[in-house]
């Protein structure tokens, strides 16, 4: 297994910078995903770590020994990518074999591991069929057979579902959690998609241009979002963003946008960036939809109406705010594309942000 340190890693490519000062400490036996849209340096993070792209600037250490400069196959690591990258004239077990070829170990220790690694992935059945013989998600199981094969300190995944189905996906994404934790080794895990970032990570890593905007627990992430970015960019629905002011009432903080006025949590009291503009970020199922007009309820116009099976999400237009407005409500929940309605905030859920600097105002 493997401890993890990256400090002050820079990546610059030209007058590109792909890679911002990233400094990150991945504990021994930890899966740390990498959570970004595309272009944020999650995948040119991952290469420098394995080593198959050198730092500008900065340092990497396994287990406290600095790596930075040595080439991957000094580093005892194990890569899977989108693409299985097996070898189309190698049978499964001949594949994975291949990974075990420098290994030194007799040929007998070789075909133990590769049915010892066969057993854990439940791919018995798969060691004598061709590459082409194999689905999208057999092929998978068989790369990262490949890659445990070794008994690497680190595995390094790279969006390694990305091109399977819906289903396969979510098959996948347990077995490969269930995988870490049986093995308890060090595994960093890239993504774009925030759903595989939540169910696998003991942590989680939200990069956007080449910096981490925030890292911490799944929790952590979902529920106390440092920065605009991050509240929007992690959950499904996205958090709605409502812009409006802040003003001093009766020994409380109000809040209006537009034509509604409500009450922010007594625990923003003396907060210095109150008193003026402010965005407040809330989750769509702490939005409430009714039919009629009060003071703490935002008027809209319906925009969309989404039928999910257990729930259905209502799109509003409001006068006002910078983006669309979504609320999770029951199936049944009648509305129409163009019915005036209105939503009423729940305002003790809600996380404040200053709109100048994006970062999350904290409570006292």
């Amino acid at each position: 297994m493997a401890r993890i340190r990256l400090d002050g890693i820079r990546k610059v490519y030209g007058r590109h910078v792909a890679v911002e000062r990233l400094d990150l400490d991945i504990a021994d036996g930890e899966l740390l995903v990498l959570l970004g849209p595309s272009g944020c340096g999650k995948t040119t993070t991952m290469n420098m770590v394995a080593g198959l792209t050198d730092p500008t600037a900065g340092s990497i250490a396994f287990d406290g020994a600095d790596v930075t400069n040595q080439p991957p196959h000094h580093r005892n690591i194990a890569m899977v990518f989108q693409s299985s990258l097996l070898y189309p004239h190698l049978t499964a077990r001949q594949n994975i074999a291949m990974s075990l070829k420098r290994s030194g170990l007799p040929r007998t220790a070789i075909a133990e591991r590769i049915t010892e690694v066969a057993t854990v992935l439940d791919i018995g059945r798969l060691l004598d069929k061709m590459p082409s013989e194999l689905s999208g998600g057999e092929r998978q199981r068989v790369a990262t057979a490949k890659a445990i094969v070794r008994q690497p300190a680190a595995f390094l995944l790279d969006e390694p579902l990305a091109a399977l189905d819906a289903a396969l996906r979510l098959i996948l994404r347990s077995e490969l959690v269930n995988l870490q934790k049986r093995l308890n080794t060090t595994m960093i895990f890239v993504t774009h998609d925030q759903t595989e970032a939540m169910t696998m990570g003991d942590r989680i890593a939200v990069m956007r241009d080449g910096t981490v905007q925030q890292i911490g627990s799944p929790d952590d992430i979902y529920n106390r979002p440092q920065t605009l970015f991050v509240a929007g960019f992690v959950g499904s629905p996205p958090m709605n963003f409502l812009e409006g002011e802040t003003a001093s009432r009766d020994g409380r903080i109000g809040f209006s946008a537009g034509p509604m006025r409500a009450m922010l949590p007594d625990a923003y009291l003396g907060a210095p960036e109150l008193g003026r503009r402010v965005t407040v970020a809330i989750r769509p199922q702490h939005l409430r939809v009714q039919a009629y007009e009060a003071a703490d309820a935002l008027p809209g116009t319906v925009f969309a109406v989404e039928h999910l099976g257990k729930e259905s999400v209502v799109i509003f237009d409001a006068p006002g705010q910078p983006a669309k407005l979504r609320a999770i409500v029951e199936p049944g929940f009648a509305a129409r594309v163009g019915d005036r309605l209105h939503v009423v905030p729940d305002m003790t859920q809600a996380v404040l942000f200053d709109p100048i600097t994006e970062r999350a105002i904290p409570p006292r």
